[in-house]
Order: structure tokens, then C-alpha cells, then sequence
């Protein structure tokens, strides 16, 4: 139900749920999401760390998290309402928490410093998106790539393997896998991990409510890497998850091609998310040259 701008609070979010799919598809496809945070997926996926809420409020979608007790607002999604700008911005000055307004793109950012010019601005650059070309991913042309296409051909002279697309049929075993792909990396011993094996497992169990799209690489009749992806916008695919096995060198080489092969026929272009401040996947992120990158920043508390 749409609720109209009166007195904005706390009381008006409520909690996401799957329910809520249909409202938010429906709402995307007007304003999609810039960010692959506030993407549907995400952020049901995520919903026991980050504890989502939202309200519908004025044909905007207006999120929230709260994060070890720290509560962060989202600019609404929509078209700009300098009024209801003035609501989210008296309730994020409200929140005892040093960022309370947050993935904050750069359109929006531009927007902001016009209305509202005290505010600070931080880049958040661990959490910026990279977005590539599709064809780039596919095809890895020219010098900028023969390290990646070296990996790719020896992996491709090391090791037959065959890509199938995930279904009902094989979903047990993507269950098994995830369970080792968890054990090879000691998900329980880092709450990130912990926190990212429990968001794939719920969209691994919801894939076909979520409308999820993805493939599996086999060798030697098992499953060892499989990528989970689906639109953002008619232009745009995310890449959600991308898990392969250790014990192959270059297969996340493989997976991320065999994907991209799939997704140029419907995207120009592929966002594969965020690095998370980890030295070693920035490299591997940056080494597949970017085509741009979604920044976002955070709104400091004071400047509000």
C-alpha cells in the first residue's frame, strides 16, 4: 500500500521479505537499482546481518540496515522528492551512528550537494561495484588480457570440464558443493565468510522465487565452481556469487568466461560487485579492466 509523506519514522519500516519481491520488481523496473546493494537479492539474502527494512512511501522505496546495532538510512528510490529528502534526513540525524545515510551513488551525491551543501561526503571505496564490458569478459581481446587468456588456454589443455546451467535436477549438489567450497575456506572462522556462506545458501534455497539465473563447471562428473547472476536493469547483469574449487588452478578464470558468454547475448554489460577492501580479489577485479565503477559514499552524522 503507498503511504503518503506526513511524519516519516522508525515505526514505518518494517522488515524485507520475500513477499515483498513482487513490490520491488515492479518499482525496478521504473528506477532501477544504480548499486547492486539495494538489489532485490541482496538484500533478502543478507537480511539476518543486515537486518533490512524498507517503507513505500510516495512511488519511492526507501532501505534501511542496521548493522551491529548501527543504524544506516538509504536515499529514496524514485523520483527526487526534496520533501521526503527532509524526512530520511531528520531521521538519519536521529541515529546515534557515525554514517547514518549511506550508498550514496554519485548522481544522487550531485543532487544532495545542491539542496542540501553542508553535507559531507565519504567515499566508500570498498564497496564501489565494477561494471564491464560483457564482450570484454567473453572474448578477453588484446594485450590488456593475454595474462588471463594464458591462464585459460592452460587450464583448457590441464582439464576437460562442461558447463550446464542450474536447475532442480543438480540444485542437491550445488548444496553439496557450497558445503565444501565452505570447508575449504573455514567459513566459521571468519564472520564475513560465515555471514556470505549463510546469504548464498538462502538464495540457493529461494533461486527459482528469486528468479535467479546461473551455471555450473563439471570435471570429472563433479561440480567445482558455479556463478549465480540475473538483470539489474535491460542494459546490465550482477553477478551475485562466483565459488570455485582450490584444487583447479584457473577455474575461476573459467567460470567467470563461460558466464560472460551467456550474458553478452542480453547485456551489454556485467556488474561483478564489490572487492570488500580484499587486497587479493581487488587485484583479480581490477586485472579484468573495469569499464567504470559505481561509486557510493556515506553522509557523515555532523554535517547533517
Amino acid at each position: 500500500m503507498k503511504k503518503m509523506i506526513d511524519m516519516l519514522s522508525m515505526d514505518d519500516f518494517k522488515l524485507i521479505s520475500l513477499d515483498d519481491k513482487e513490490l520491488f520488481d515492479k518499482h525496478y523496473k521504473k528506477y532501477p537499482p544504480l548499486h547492486s546493494d539495494n538489489n532485490f537479492t541482496t538484500l533478502i539474502s543478507w537480511l539476518e546481518y543486515s537486518k533490512y527494512k524498507y517503507v513505500y512511501i510516495e512511488d519511492n522505496i526507501i532501505i534501511m540496515s542496521n548493522i551491529k546495532n548501527q543504524i544506516q538510512l538509504r536515499p529514496p528510490s524514485g523520483e527526487r522528492n526534496k520533501k521526503l529528502f527532509d524526512q530520511v534526513l531528520m531521521l538519519a540525524k536521529e541515529q546515534d551512528t557515525e554514517y547514518p545515510l549511506g550508498v550514496i551513488d554519485s548522481k544522487t551525491k550531485e543532487w544532495l550537494l545542491k539542496n542540501y551543501p553542508n553535507l559531507e561526503f565519504i567515499p566508500k571505496r570498498e564497496y564501489y561495484d565494477y561494471v564491464y564490458l560483457a564482450s570484454n569478459l567473453a572474448e578477453l581481446p588484446g594485450s590488456a588480457y593475454s595474462k588471463i587468456r594464458n591462464r585459460v588456454n592452460k587450464f583448457k589443455r590441464n582439464y576437460s570440464y562442461s558447463v550446464e546451467n542450474i536447475s532442480k535436477e543438480n540444485m542437491s549438489e550445488i548444496q553439496e558443493f557450497l558445503k565444501r567450497w565452505c570447508l575449504w575456506k573455514d567459513c566459521e572462522s571468519d564472520p564475513l565468510l560465515e555471514n556470505e556462506k549463510k546469504a548464498i545458501l538462502y538464495s540457493m534455497n529461494h533461486y527459482f522465487e528469486l528468479g535467479l539465473s546461473g551455471i555450473l563447471i563439471r570435471i570429472e562428473d563433479a561440480i567445482e565452481a558455479i556463478a549465480v547472476f540475473e538483470a539489474m536493469d535491460k542494459d546490465t547483469a550482477v553477478v551475485h556469487y562466483e565459488k570455485g574449487s582450490p584444487d583447479f588452478d584457473g577455474i575461476y578464470k573459467i567460470v567467470n568466461q563461460e558466464t560472460a558468454k551467456i550474458l553478452q547475448k542480453d547485456f551489454k554489460f556485467i556488474n561483478r560487485e564489490s572487492d570488500m577492501d580484499l587486497p587479493g580479489l581487488r587485484k583479480a577485479k581490477m586485472s579484468y579492466r573495469p569499464h567504470y565503477m559505481i561509486e557510493i559514499f556515506n553522509v557523515t552524522k555532523n554535517s547533517i
